[in-house]
């Protein structure tokens, strides 16, 4: 079965996370994709597969004759897709794109405008798998999923493609930053790791963002609007004022590579109670902090102005950039631009915009980067993959499982 086959069954199943939730998954439909692949990975003859009680999936493809002695090398990917936008009853269709807009929806007038996404441009002549424009596509992760369990069927088929052991583990919650949570390294058993949840073809991502959220409340006095004067305090307002405080062109509308942001991602309340949820980001650790320290000294400001307890900011670290515990490793790096050339693909290191399991993994003592699954968009109706960026990143799995002793160091 090939990589587009397995991606189109994969995405039937809906298995979007929920942020709000507190239990592990925090879907428990992302479990019925789970039993699914544990049913593939044991028919791909995996040893060992199973779903945990927190939804990890695990297999392991044994070595080879004579390569038990190699380390064993984690594939990992995550099955659910972001929570704000439907992925439930999605549905794809591939398109020969031969230049221009693409029409997802005739009937809603939704058009992916090739001026609004010149990345078209790079994909012409090939073969677009898109949504009908009211869901996402769900290429993250699922096109990851796809390709790591084509690569093991064309391992399994192919006597001639020596490897070690291979380790597969399929991770609920990434999408809400809990994938790597309850994940048993242990039990895992690898020495390293990739992520292959990525973007474009290409990208070799081992650099990401430092990353925080902060909860900003603000506590207002609401009083008749007729007695108001020197008495009213509006939380809104407030909140309007707090935003104002924060240097503009940093957000992620107006930053690009290393610039670091902030972004609001939602706000709520009426005058006397505003609640405000921002992410905090920046490559550079230092530059990280002092941005988490500019946003609790624009709080301090404010109730130094308006009283104490007026506004609270609470931030808490999401994760971490795991150049540091990568760039020790450069064998893994290299091992992984070999794969890429090795099918045709010429590897572009890319800082990542965000974050991954492998972020977490790689402070936890599984250094791991993150490999591209071909795909453009995520998190959105205009998402889309290339049918054939699917199967030559399965090529560049089976490369990369099934290298020389030169690639294997």
């Amino acid at each position: 079965m090939t990589a587009t086959e397995r991606f189109l069954r994969y995405i039937t199943f809906d298995t979007e996370s929920d942020e709000s939730s507190g239990t592990v998954p925090s879907t428990e439909k992302q479990k019925d994709l789970g039993a699914w692949l544990v049913r593939e990975l044991a028919q791909l003859g995996a040893e060992g597969p199973h779903m945990d009680g927190f939804g990890y999936v695990y297999g392991w493809l044994p070595a080879t004759p004579g390569r038990e002695g190699d380390p064993t090398v984690a594939l990992i990917a995550h099955m659910d897709t972001a929570p704000r936008v439907s992925g439930r009853d999605v549905k794809a269709r591939i398109v020969a794109y031969d230049g221009g807009d693409v029409c997802l929806n005739e009937g809603l007038g939704i058009v992916m405008r090739e001026a609004d996404f010149p990345d078209l441009r790079d994909n012409l002549g090939k073969h677009l798998i898109v949504t009908d424009g009211t869901t996402l596509l769900g290429a993250d992760d699922k096109a990851g999923i796809a390709e790591i369990f084509a690569a093991l069927e064309q391992l399994g088929k192919r006597r001639e493609l020596a490897h070690g052991r291979v380790a597969v583990c399929i991770t609920p919650d990434e999408e809400i930053g809990r994938g790597a949570d309850r994940l048993d390294l242990a039990k895992l058993g690898a020495a390293y790791g990739y992520t292959v949840d990525g973007g474009p073809l290409g990208t070799l991502e081992y650099e990401n963002f430092n990353a925080a959220g902060a909860e900003v409340r603000i506590r207002g006095v609401n009083i008749h609007p007729g007695e108001g004067k020197n008495k009213m305090k509006n939380a809104c307002l407030l909140a309007a004022e707090f935003i104002s405080l924060l240097p503009p062109a940093e957000t992620p509308a107006h930053t690009e590579g290393y610039e670091g942001f902030y972004h609001l991602c939602t706000m709520a309340g009426d005058e006397s109670q505003t609640c405000m949820e921002w992410l905090i980001r920046d490559h550079d650790g230092e530059k990280f902090q002092a941005r988490k320290e500019f946003i609790q000294g624009v709080g301090a400001y404010l109730n130094w102005k308006y009283g104490d307890g007026t506004v609270e900011v609470l931030v808490e670290d999401s994760y971490r950039n795991m150049k540091e515990k990568i760039l020790p490793h450069p064998e893994i790096l290299d091992r992984a631009r070999a794969a890429f050339r090795r099918a045709g693909v010429e590897p572009v290191d890319r800082a990542i915009r965000g974050g991954t399991d492998g972020a977490k993994l790689s402070f936890l003592g599984l250094p791991c980067p993150n490999l591209s699954t071909g795909g453009y968009h995520y998190h959105g109706v205009y998402e889309y993959i290339p049918r054939e960026s699917l199967e030559k990143m399965t090529e560049v799995l089976v490369n990369l499982l099934a290298g020389t002793d030169e690639d294997h160091g």
